[in-house]
């Protein structure tokens, strides 16, 4: 491989000004796109020698056949065509988004004579007021049911309010009270216009001087012994007032703000979006992205502001996020042009802000786990990612049974390894081992031994004891009747894998190559995975296998990574925690629940054992007594 791109420009021919640049294929499609405050410090990054360069970003520019930038004045100018170029272009390289669904929105047509509310999935409805998302329709058709009683805007259709204005008789849903519209005779249009305008006052702020105003007005009406106009304002007080109730106050009652909460790995993230006015969260929106190319979390935060308010009728005055991007300045100012006012970005550090990110962050991460999860559950994405890593790797057959080989230890010491197994995509967990390492000089060292353990028993089953007694009928034309047979089951540890999967880069894999070779079989492939960068070394190999960031192959890599990882740590911990109950167990006088007290207050034999004498006599249930003999038989072991 060439280390210097052929369409790599010449020394001084990209401006430092800032722009918008675009990496392009042979065919003239839009890889990629990115802004820069200076284009030929941002663009030398990529012209760097391949082989500095990130994998997946080598995998780009080696794809690409050439780069094009264009000048404009400002920061903010640069920013406003980056996103509209990867609106045009949607370039594979740049972050994709898939929302979870749909999501229902509350929409009140101001652009109409006599304005409506309905529950639509449509952004763009001209005119329109947008208030949402919600996680349901029938939450939008409650809150609608609810807010009519207090503010009785019109519900009915555009046919039927042409019908009644034409007619002069009231529209259907007006007849049975569900329609406060001029269609229903009961209010001018004016009128009406200024019940919507209460509607979406409240909507946009959840303000509570409609609260105080009712009651006033109940409470003057209760006075003057107007019972009927008095009940009238009671229910529509009724109706605010289980509206707010549906959602908590979470924030000051003045404060407008949007909040978002990032989860993300190396090749996805979530994004949980909390809606806050008037101090309450009155819609959640859930995304996920897909990364193609390495990105910051600074870098996600700005895709993800640029991908919610480019087309935002509603801009909040305050935005809250994880991490404040490198031009929250430039983006700060791009959103004051969409709100009229000022806005602000801002990372929420203490206090309610603080406490409602972190709800937001665990909803991400539980939707990242689902996310994930369903990719690797789906029969289909199984077949495939199989179909794609016999490809990739060069495999004669689809590795339906991969076994994960991950070491694991402290410091050098209590040094374990765990292999799992899936087989069709899918975890056997009846088949995981663990395995104890006594002596080792390193994770190679560890990784060869271990495999070496593991293939002995390819060639010796008989070690493994579990036969079964099992009916078993005659080959048909045999004249005698069934007999029973002693057989022995063949042991599930003897079974050859078609993959073997180590955690860790080209020094694992030649390490496992080795074992393979000297235990006589190369028959079973062999890779690993490096989990910087989360590319596929093969043995004999300089440079590893890609695999797309969002393909299914690489996501079944994955979590076989991460699920032989958890299982290591696992036994690690179980084993060391037997050990340290072992060590303990034989100090005279000191039971299990002592022994669950020392560990919960030192956190480690270690720390118990550096600790003098007089911080274990402070141990509740420890006397002096009890603590010199702790003392001294840790001293001494």
């Amino acid at each position: 491989m060439a280390d210097v791109l052929p369409y790599k420009p010449r020394a001084g021919e990209i401006p430092t000004n800032p722009g918008v640049y675009r990496f392009r294929d042979a065919d003239g499609r839009v890889l990629y796109v990115g802004k820069a405050k200076n284009l030929r410090q941002r663009l030398s990054n990529y012209f760097a020698p391949l082989r500095t360069l990130h994998e997946r970003t080598r995998r780009m520019v080696t794809t690409a056949s050439s780069v094009e930038w264009t000048v404009v004045s400002t920061d903010v100018d640069s920013l406003q065509l980056e996103y509209m170029w990867i609106k045009e272009f949607d370039p594979p390289f740049n972050v994709r988004y898939k929302d979870d669904k749909s999501y229902p929105f509350m929409a009140v047509t101001l652009g109409d004579e006599a304005p409506r509310v309905i529950v639509t999935r449509n952004r763009k409805i001209p005119g329109a007021r947008y208030f949402g998302p919600y996680p349901k329709v029938w939450a939008v058709h409650e809150t609608i049911d609810l807010m009519v009683k207090a503010f009785p805007i019109r519900t009915c259709s555009d046919s039927s309010y042409k019908r009644a204005m034409q007619t002069g008789r009231p529209c259907f849903p007006g007849q049975i009270g569900k329609c406060g519209g001029p269609c229903s005779m009961t209010v001018t249009i004016d009128e009406h216009r200024a019940m919507v305008d209460d509607f979406v006052a409240f909507m946009a702020g959840g303000d509570e001087r409609f609260t105080r105003e009712l009651t006033k007005r109940m409470l003057a009406a209760s006075a003057a012994m107007d019972y009927e106009a008095a009940a009238r304002y009671r229910d529509k007080l009724t109706a605010i007032e289980a509206v707010l109730g549906k959602s908590a106050l979470v924030l000051a009652t003045d404060e407008d703000a949007d909040l978002f909460g990032i989860a993300e790995d190396e090749l996805a993230a979530a994004v949980q979006h909390f809606v806050i006015r008037g101090g309450r969260v009155r819609g959640v929106r859930a995304m996920t992205i897909e990364k193609e190319i390495d990105i910051s979390t600074a870098d996600l935060v700005d895709q993800v502001l640029q991908r919610a308010y480019g087309d935002a009728q509603d801009v909040p005055r305050r935005i809250i996020v994880p991490t404040l991007p490198d031009d929250a300045a430039e983006l700060e100012v791009w959103l004051r042009e969409r709100r009229g006012k000022k806005v602000e970005i801002a990372i929420a550090q203490r206090g309610q802000r603080a406490d409602l990110m972190r709800t937001a962050t665990l909803n991400a991460q539980q939707a990242l786990i689902r996310y994930k999860t369903r990719r690797t559950s789906d029969y289909v994405a199984r077949t495939q990612a199989l179909t794609d890593l016999q490809e990739a790797l060069g495999m004669s057959e689809a590795p339906l049974r991969i076994e994960c080989f991950d070491i694991s230890h402290l410091g050098g010491t209590n040094v374990v390894a765990s292999m799992v197994v899936f087989e069709d995509g899918l975890p056997r967990k009846d088949q995981y081992r663990s395995f104890n390492i006594a002596e080792t000089t390193d994770d190679t060292d560890s990784m060869y031994q271990v495999l070496r353990r593991r293939l002995a028993y390819l060639d010796r089953p008989e070690e493994i004891d579990e036969p079964a007694s099992a009916a078993v009928p005659v080959e048909a034309g045999d004249e005698s009747d069934d007999v029973v047979v002693e057989v022995k089951r063949k042991p599930r540890f003897a079974y050859p894998p078609q993959l073997l999967l180590v955690d860790g880069g080209q020094p694992q894999v030649e390490a496992a190559a080795r074992a393979l070779r000297d235990a006589g079989h190369t028959e079973i492939a062999v890779c690993g995975i490096a989990k910087r960068l989360e590319e596929i070394w093969l043995p004999g190999e300089d440079f590893p296998v890609i695999l797309p960031r969002t393909s299914e192959s690489l996501y079944l890599l994955q979590r076989l990574r991460d699920e032989a990882h958890r299982f290591a740590i696992t036994h690690q911990r179980k084993r060391r925690k037997n050990d340290i109950t072992s060590i303990l167990a034989e100090v005279p006088g000191l039971g299990s629940s002592r022994i669950k007290v020392l560990l919960k207050h030192f956190g480690s034999v270690t720390a118990l054992r550096s600790a003098p004498l007089e911080a274990i006599q402070e141990v509740q249930g420890i006397g002096p007594v009890l603590a010199q003999n702790i003392h001294t038989h840790l001293s001494t072991r």
